[in-house]
């Protein structure tokens, strides 16, 4: 399973090597991690956001260790929606209901829209939509972009994809 975990460390040296070597000898395969040295929390420490994939059974005896070794355990969440892809949708997106738009792709448990940006220069002037959708997986993103261009076309908006499509690491 792939987590996303956000650590807070002392500001002294040898921290996040100290919270990533528990990832390392318990298999984990670290995808990314940020590490923001230049803001504190309010207890001074760093905080660290780290995304890895692990077998679920360890994540516990994970958890253990960090908080062991003195690393505070913040966060910890199953990142869920690995796939992403931008598209954009013109017409009169607004008089077509953006919004159920928007609700069969989320509807579907596998897919969601996760940013909307919106283009309305006058009421009867045609608008646009700029909208990010995360998957669970590329099959499942593809299926999402299958049912948007099927609303699309019953809605009579002019869809153009995939302006980007990736995997999320963070």
């Amino acid at each position: 399973m792939i987590v996303s975990m956000t650590l807070e460390l002392k500001d002294i040296p040898g921290q996040l090597v100290l919270a990533l070597a528990p990832i390392s000898e318990l298999h984990g395969n670290i995808m990314s991690v940020v590490h923001q040295h230049e803001e504190k929390t309010p207890r001074g420490t760093i905080p660290v956001q780290i995304t890895f994939e692990i077998d679920q059974e360890v994540l516990n005896d994970l958890i253990e260790r960090l908080e062991e070794s003195g690393v505070k355990v913040a966060r910890v969440g199953e990142e869920r929606l690995r796939s992403s892809v931008s598209v954009v949708l013109i017409g009169h997106i607004i008089h077509s209901d953006i919004g159920d738009t928007i609700d069969k792709i989320d509807s579907t448990g596998f897919a969601e829209v996760v940013d909307l940006s919106l283009s309305m220069p006058a009421i009867e002037k045609t608008s646009s939509a700029y909208l990010v959708i995360n998957a669970v997986g590329e099959k499942e993103l593809k299926k999402a972009l299958e049912l948007l261009r099927d609303v699309a076309n019953k809605k009579d908006l002019l869809m153009i994809e995939p302006i980007m499509l990736n995997s999320v690491t963070s």
